[in-house]
């Protein structure tokens, strides 16, 4: 059979096979690696190279859409949380390392059911690239893989009831959970304690995460002017959580009924913004003063693939995604602050991702000692860092470091499924045979792999930083590399805490998951 028609094959099956649901889990682009094992047991081939160029492109994007947040999460809020995703990597890495030696496993064996049970593909595209003669990576990937899906998702769902909590109510205190239904409404001030004050003067309104960005003038809605103070008779706007709005209302007076026609006006234009520029990266919501500046409200960020709801100490990052709402007037003045660039929302530079993809694959062939020995960052490693810098970055000189998210995702997904089904394949021949001779040991320690970092990861959340459940959860899934993990916390609460904590500690667990894998082989052996 044709090398391309096989290839062909393997990738539509397997994505087909990645969408059957079994107990609310898929595979995923993982099922690309199962249906090309099948294939390579029968000695069917795919062209040659195919691995190569899918792994180089899949690991780069990764590292583009990491990158924005990765260096700011070791330097900023996110210090904590990365550093439980650094443990949860290094506690993995320990595990395996033990399982290799106690049940006498291949070293290239264990570092892909290590890669397997972290749900790691970039760090198999890692140990693929080191390792390019050993299918046993490959076969242990495909060990570990089902365990690290199933043990995250498990593990997010069993704790909570173990401890007597729900979900649900665990987001009740959560900050940023009451910020997912932002409502307004229009306020006449009857409250003579905070006449001639401002808004920052009323402790309350901060407190419970509310604004007054707008102040009623005859039939309009205008932005708060910078010198303005509350005084009896005034209608104001008020934009806050729907379960602190009715505490802060009955605070400044009463609300002014029939006003939905005004509020309607003021939220009647929409727009997402992308953020380039310095005066806005690092800056929390709140240092922005845009409600009260520009008469704009912030209600959605969308970073690294997963869209929350800010809260006033949520900080910019570079290339956020921001969805706003305000005065049209002001649009103007906003985007050029922000760096918004329209195009940068559609436009792929090709020749930016080439430059890009030539100078991660150079860097991942250049030597790097260590100690006495001499490594190579490899087709994952390589690509990977340049990623994460052009990521952070945004454009080093005339490479840009953006692609659209559709396109990057495209590229992400075709990239992982070529080296998946390239992977599958050369290993498809040694599998059973692997698992014969290793026998039932092999699950127990791919399961020992998955569940030891688990454990050690919620101990150090819950006891050492005193995390909240939510977000110790949160963060878990991210050192796991765990999207399925993530969603099944987001499909039973709706609240922001997991997702922010997901973010702040995916991208280093991403990065170490991809760096260690070959360094432990070499442990190993």
């Amino acid at each position: 059979m044709p090398a391309i028609l096989v290839l062909a094959g393997v990738v539509s099956f397997g994505l087909l096979l990645g969408q059957v649901s079994l107990f609310g889990l898929t595979l995923g682009s993982a099922g690309v690696l199962f249906v090309g094992l099948i294939a390579g047991h029968f000695q069917l081939l795919v062209p040659g190279g195919t691995g190569e160029i899918g792994l180089a492109a899949f690991v780069y994007c990764v590292g583009l859409g990491a990158g924005p947040t990765f260096f700011r999460s070791l330097m900023q809020d996110g210090r904590t949380l990365a550093l439980l995703g650094a443990v949860i990597v290094a506690s993995g890495t320990v595990t395996a390392w033990g399982v290799g030696k106690l049940l006498g496993l291949p070293a290239e064996l264990t570092g892909g059911v290590f890669a397997g049970a972290m749900t790691s593909t970039p760090a198999l595209g890692a140990l693929t690239t080191a390792l390019p003669d050993s299918p046993d990576v490959a076969v242990g990937f495909g060990v570990g893989y089902p365990f690290g899906i199933i043990g995250v998702v498990a593990f997010v769902q069993i704790l909570p009831k173990l401890l007597g909590r729900d979900l649900k109510s665990a987001a009740a205190g959560d900050p940023n959970a009451a910020a997912t239904q932002i409502i307004r409404k229009l306020v006449e001030i009857r409250n003579p304690a905070i006449v001639g004050k401002r808004p920052g003067g009323v402790p309350m309104l901060e407190a419970c995460n509310c604004q007054t960005p707008r102040v009623r003038d005859g039939e309009l809605l205008r932005p708060t002017p910078h010198d303005f103070h509350f005084a009896l008779g005034q209608q104001v706007m008020l934009v806050g959580p729907e379960r602190n709005l009715a505490g802060v209302l009955d605070m400044l007076g009463t609300e002014v009924e029939g006003a939905d026609q005004l509020l309607l006006d003021a939220e009647r234009q929409r727009r997402q913004i992308v953020v380039t520029s310095p005066e806005f990266v690092g800056k929390s919501l709140k240092e922005l003063h845009l409600l009260s500046t520009y008469g704009v409200t912030i209600t959605r960020i969308r970073r690294h693939d997963v869209e929350f709801v800010p809260s006033a100490i949520t900080r910019i990052e570079f290339g956020d995604m921001l969805t706003a709402v305000g005065e049209p007037e002001n649009w103007p003045e906003v985007e050029r602050l922000a760096g918004h660039r329209p195009s940068t929302l559609d436009q792929s530079d090709i020749l930016s991702l080439a430059i890009g993809l030539l100078m991660g694959i150079s860097l991942g062939m250049l030597p790097v000692s260590i100690g006495n020995q001499s490594i190579q960052l490899g087709l994952a490693g390589g690509p990977l860092i340049v990623g994460l810098i052009l990521g952070h970055f945004g454009r080093l000189g005339p490479i840009a470091g953006h692609l659209p998210r559709s396109a990057r995702m495209l590229l992400m997904e075709a990239g992982l499924a070529l080296f998946l089904a390239s992977a599958g394949v050369s290993a498809g021949g040694n599998f059973v045979e692997v698992l014969r001779s290793q026998g039932i040991w092999l699950c127990v320690g791919a399961a020992a792999v998955a569940i030891v970092p688990l454990a050690v990861g919620f101990l150090l959340a819950d006891l050492v930083m005193k995390l909240r459940l939510l977000k110790s959860l949160g963060a878990i899934c991210g050192g796991m590399t765990s999207t399925p993990g993530l969603a099944a916390i987001t499909s039973a609460t709706d609240a922001a805490e997991p997702v922010i904590a997901y973010v702040a500690a995916y991208p280093i667990a991403l990065f170490l998951v991809t760096i260690l894998a070959p360094i432990l082989v070499e442990l190993l052996r």
